[in-house]
């Protein structure tokens, strides 16, 4: 394994792959340098002596500039860098790239569920949502009698089979025979003991959302649901009204409408303050949803291509390796998946910031480029004027292990996007209908994005990390991909794929894709859980229009 890289021919810096010592002499290609302090692995160190307001170049754009004098050799922090970012203007396009080889999945499909509407799923789920926060208590009021005699799982690997022992102490087993007896289903039990064999789950939504604050989050939150709706990971809902409520059942059912005209799948809407009495509400609510899992259960999965498939591409507790390893991969997938007809999305505009300029140029419509530059803008704008900026986005987390400024983060987490030309640009919850790369602004929030993602058609999402989290999705399948291999060994419990190997030299970036590619497959088809699904990780947060980074 080598000790340092240089990510792109034109870099005044490299990466550490290891720690190294003061004085330490580094060879690599041409260039011969002798570090003049320790540099932490997954940091960077000068390769030139930095003049204050030098640029400072990685993966071949500006990613800061200097603010003290800075030695060849020395480490860079944030006490001698500061964020820049290059203006960014439209201009002609550079739509031009290389396909990778894509032989070896061309007549290759997944097992998906057919919706009438032309679109395909990988999971089949039944939710239950409340249009306000006051139905949040009702909600998980349904979960708790529906979850667990439909014979979905809590969370857990395993359940414990109270309703046998109860059994036998009413049959009079004494103190011995209880403590002897074998109480624990593993999750292969729980799944043969579903009512509904072809529903996944049913997914008990939560928000803080629908009335109080300002009408365009109570619109924007029924957009959301609108595309959860139409999600294609989705086979109906039962909403739960207060009744006067901002976030009125009248409007989400407009936004279903506008989003797609040729929506069939069943949806109740259960309004307390039409109910006599909340024993009346909830049973209600029980039997809309039984009734609507009858429905679900009539859709089985069949063969589909490989270009029904929407992968939203996500990354959160990113590291120094995040850049060079796992986004690459992920970036090599979403060509993959684009030269197949399917639809990678690229999310998280504020972790775009710095790389624009060459996204910009990858939009074949000269109209996204345009979008894509005034979101950006706006998003700034509006950040700055609530005292902060992009270049706050970086968490203590992301500094510690080697992401010192926001364009630095946002050059190695925009790898995630391959290199395929850019046919859309979407803004928060409107929906990938195009195959090919598609850009949705989102927070950089990892369950906001995530949200978002999902909400607007991702039936897919790849999570890349550095430093490992739990994060997960209540309807799309959330593949976690570490950056080192000591994450994937040490949260192996939560990370799904590891591409430490890229950094070791054990495997090339196109290797690993290709084997992350049959592991997508795998997961689509539904003869595999991510540890998010086995978790029931089921993270929901719409965002609020204000500022969130």
């Amino acid at each position: 394994m080598n000790k340092v890289l240089m990510v792109h021919p034109s870099d005044n810096v490299m990466v550490a792959l290891k720690d190294l010592e003061v004085a330490e002499n580094i060879e690599y290609e041409q260039h011969h340098i002798t570090t003049t302090s320790p540099v932490k692995s997954k940091h960077k160190f000068a390769l030139k002596d930095f003049q204050i307001g030098d640029e400072v170049i990685m993966y071949g754009v500006l990613v800061g500039k200097a603010t003290t004098f800075i030695k060849k050799g020395e480490a860079l922090t944030i006490q001698n860098v500061k964020h820049a970012a290059s203006d960014v203007v439209v201009r002609d396009r550079r739509t031009s790239w290389n396909k990778p080889d894509v032989s070896n999945f061309k007549d290759r499909t997944f097992m998906g569920y057919h919706r009438t509407d032309g679109q395909v799923g990988t999971q089949n789920m039944w939710l239950v949502v409340p249009l306000v926060f006051c139905e949040n208590r009702n909600v998980v009021a349904a979960k708790e009698i529906l979850e667990e005699k439909l014979g979905y799982s809590k969370g857990r690997d395993y359940d414990l089979d109270i309703d046998n022992l109860l059994k036998k102490i009413e049959n009079g087993a004494d103190n011995q025979s209880i403590l002897n007896d074998d109480i624990v289903i593993p999750l292969a039990e729980q799944k043969k003991n579903r009512v509904f064999n072809n529903v996944d789950g049913i997914k008990f939504l939560l928000h803080d959302g629908g009335c109080g604050g300002i009408r365009q989050d109570s619109d924007t939150l029924c957009q959301l649901l609108a595309g959860y709706l139409n999600n294609p990971n989705v086979a109906g809902a039962t909403f739960l009204s207060l009744g006067c409520q901002n976030a009125q059942v009248d409007i989400l059912k407009d936004a279903i409408d506008k989003l797609n005209p040729n929506f069939d799948k069943p949806v109740y809407y259960v309004e307390q303050q039409k109910s006599v009495a909340e024993s009346e509400f909830i049973s209600n609510i029980v039997k809309y949803t039984m009734s609507g899992l009858v429905e679900a259960n009539k859709v089985e999965r069949k063969p589909a291509p490989i270009s029904a498939l929407r992968l939203g591409l996500e990354c959160g507790g990113s590291d120094g390796f995040s850049g060079i390893s796992a986004n690459p991969v992920i970036g090599y997938v979403s060509d993959m998946l684009v030269a197949l007809g399917a639809s990678p999305i690229l999310a998280e505009f504020p972790e775009l910031n710095g790389v624009e300029q060459s996204l910009t140029d990858r939009c074949i419509d000269e109209k996204d480029a345009q979008r894509f530059v005034d979101l950006m803008s706006i998003y700034k704008q509006r950040a700055e004027a609530v005292g902060s900026g992009f270049d706050a986005n970086p968490s203590p987390g992301n500094i510690k292990d080697g992401l010192i400024t926001d364009a630095m983060k946002s050059a190695g987490a925009a790898k995630k996007g391959g290199s395929s030309p850019i046919v859309a640009v979407l803004d928060y919850t409107e929906q990938v209908t195009k195959p090919g790369l598609n850009l949705l602004c989102t927070p950089g929030n990892d369950v906001e994005s995530t949200t978002a993602l999902a909400g607007s058609g991702a039936t897919l999402i790849t999570f890349s990390t550095g430093l490992g989290t739990p994060t997960g999705n209540p309807i799309t399948p959330v593949i976690k991909v570490a950056s080192n291999s000591i994450l994937a060994e040490r949260m192996n419990d939560i990370i799904d794929f590891n591409t430490g190997s890229v950094i070791t030299g054990e495997d090339s970036i196109a290797s690993r894709a290709n084997t992350m590619l049959e592991y997508l497959l795998l997961i689509a088809s539904g003869q595999d859980e991510t540890n998010s699904m086995r978790m029931r990780q089921d993270d929901f947060i719409p965002w609020k229009r204000g500022i969130s980074l």
